[in-house]
């Protein structure tokens, strides 16, 4: 099967990567199935994946599908929150959730031994989960300290509020992912019921497996744990699939524009000024997304990066300083970040937008370009070495990009990139500058 295949396909069961191990199964009910067989470890990581995010949310309910997914493990109608928490403790395995923008994944890793208790349990949270009032009320304390202990942190605030700011702070993409104090605090636990109801359905599932297990054996368990739980899984229905086009990014500014940039400035009682400058990024299908994988190693991923070596080794204005980014399905954003004493901060913003500038301007020479590609190429592949890893591709792969793409097709892509496709990102990002965020002592 070539590595095209584009999961819009009627087969409802194909082999992905013959090479590999990796297999496409849609069961009973539209739920997807994705596993890599791998029988030289005694263990797996399995993952349910729901395609709903913060993004997903009306206004008046913001964070309520962190609030749903902090619920889950609260009890079903089998079992007790400490049924729960027991059950992978006691196999020395693992279990936990995350909530992102545009997703929302259950996930455990256990002895392969322990499979099926992994997936009776998973399935039986996603599907019998009793939603609680009582369950909401102390679990609410919960996440209200979480959020406070994010706003305690220079870094996650400044990130959230940059993020926000270059997104839209109005827009449901550029809404914090565990909503507000407030907005938690407002809701319900009919409005948690209601999401639930609209999001958790069988057409949505995507469950990915990689380890030492066998797809046919996972589907019949996943099938048996999904009706257990009340779900009716009907033979022909299809997956659903998000919406994949891209919105038109905002104009902003070029590196000459910076200076005049107002900051958006939130006080802390901090020594250092956290700084975040950038602007809208690519999409996370971008055709020029290994092209900015290489530009953000080369400007700022590591101690050989451009901004490192200019701001920290020559001027040593800064401790920590980096480049990052960040895709979604219909918009993308980049920036630079560095922290230093107040004074200095006039000084570090106009190096970090010159730096990128320069790249635009002059391009990046090929040892550059061959340390970015041996670092990107290098982590990549180390990072496979992790069951999780690989279960967390598999479901990206599904949930964002709809093609299956190989190891050696991602690698192959990113060894195609050259100096000039860096020179013409960096050339377009340096004239996209929109947002200036400080968060800092009061000047």
């Amino acid at each position: 099967m070539p590595s095209d295949l584009l999961y819009d396909d009627p087969a409802s069961d194909v082999i992905l990567d013959a090479e590999t191990g990796v297999r496409r199964s849609v069961l009973p009910g539209g739920v997807r199935l994705l596993t890599q067989t791998d029988r030289s470890v005694r263990s797996a990581s399995i993952g349910l994946w729901l395609p709903v995010g913060s993004r997903d949310e009306a206004p008046a309910h913001a964070g309520s599908t962190h609030v749903l997914e902090h619920l889950l493990f609260k009890g079903t109608r089998r079992r007790s929150a400490m049924d729960i928490a027991t059950a992978f403790d006691e196999v020395g395995g693992d279990s936990n959730a995350v909530t992102a923008k545009e997703h929302t994944l259950y996930f455990g890793r256990v002895r392969s031994a322990d499979v099926p208790m992994a997936v009776d349990v998973l399935t039986d949270m996603i599907t019998a989960s009793v939603l609680e009032q009582d369950a909401l009320a102390t679990e609410r304390e919960v996440i209200l300290e979480e959020l406070a202990m994010a706003e305690d942190d220079p870094n996650d605030v400044g990130y959230e509020t940059f993020l926000a700011q270059v997104l839209g702070p109005d827009t449901a993409l550029g809404r914090p992912v565990g909503g507000t104090a407030a907005s938690v605090e407002a809701l319900t636990i009919e409005d948690v019921r209601d999401h639930y109801r609209e999001h958790y359905r069988p057409e949505n599932l995507v469950v990915t497996a990689v380890g030492d297990v066998d797809h046919d054996e996972l589907a019949a368990l996943i099938a048996a744990g999904l009706r257990r739980g009340g779900w009716e899984l009907r033979e022909g229905v299809l997956p659903v699939r998000r919406d994949r086009s891209a919105l038109a990014a905002p104009a902003g500014g070029t590196a000459a524009d910076v200076a005049a940039l107002a900051p958006h400035r939130l006080a802390r009682p901090t020594e250092q000024n956290h700084i975040y400058l950038g602007g809208q990024g690519l999409t996370a299908l971008s055709e020029d997304r290994h092209a900015l994988s290489v530009l953000m190693s080369v400007l700022g991923g590591g101690m050989s990066s451009r901004l490192f070596q200019t701001v920290r080794e020559e001027r040593g204005l800064a401790y920590t300083v980096y480049s990052f980014s960040a895709g979604y399905r219909d918009a993308g954003l980049f920036g630079m970040y560095a922290a230093c004493r107040p004074g200095r901060t006039g000084q570090v913003v106009e190096l970090l937008a010159e730096e990128l500038g320069r790249m635009g301007e002059e391009g990046i020479d090929e040892l550059e370009l061959s340390r970015a590609k041996g670092q990107i190429t290098g982590s990549f592949a180390l990072g496979l070495e992790d069951t999780s890893s690989r279960m967390g591709r598999l479901g990206t792969i599904e949930l964002v990009h709809g093609r299956y793409t190989s190891v050696d097709e991602t690698l192959a892509r990113i060894g195609e990139v050259d100096v000039a496709a860096v020179r013409d990102l960096a050339a377009r990002l340096s004239r996209s500058y929109s947002t200036r965020v400080e968060v800092g002592p009061e000047s």
